[in-house]
């Protein structure tokens, strides 16, 4: 009787395949600490209301009183348009979340909460204003 020498054996290596999951991982682990939340740096006042909203436009006021829409620079004029800009067609109420440094005086929040107002007019639209804080620490 011949016997075959060579017989066909059927398996898989899971190792090359668990290396792969371990290197994603290490991969999106360091990727997700380089995005930042927050494009512009601010000490935000402090609240103990916990309001959540989605955010359609976000506006930032810095230390320095510099106004951004987004992560994009904007002079105090043009803010009703790059507002408007932000907001999706068709979208009657919007939220626009207010960040602004702790310091910033009021005439400043002011601006943004008058521009909106004026889309408001403009379009029949009912725009929110939020003001963002942190945590109040107890």
């Amino acid at each position: 009787m011949i016997r075959k020498q060579n017989q066909l054996k059927i398996e898989t290596s899971s190792s090359s395949m668990s290396d792969l999951v371990f290197l994603l991982l290490i991969f999106f682990m360091i990727t997700s600490t380089l995005i930042s939340p927050n494009a512009v740096k601010l000490l935000l006042p402090e609240s103990s209301s916990k309001t959540m909203a989605k955010q359609n436009v976000t506006v930032y006021i810095d230390d320095s009183y510099n106004f951004y829409v987004g992560e994009t620079a904007v002079p105090v004029s043009e803010l009703e348009n790059y507002i408007a800009g932000g907001i999706e067609p068709g979208v009657d109420d919007a939220c626009v979340v207010l960040r602004a440094d702790k310091t910033v005086p009021v005439q400043y929040i002011v601006n943004v909460i008058d521009a909106v107002n004026a889309i408001n007019a403009s379009n029949g639209a009912k725009h929110k204003v939020i003001l963002a804080t942190s945590p109040k620490n107890s």
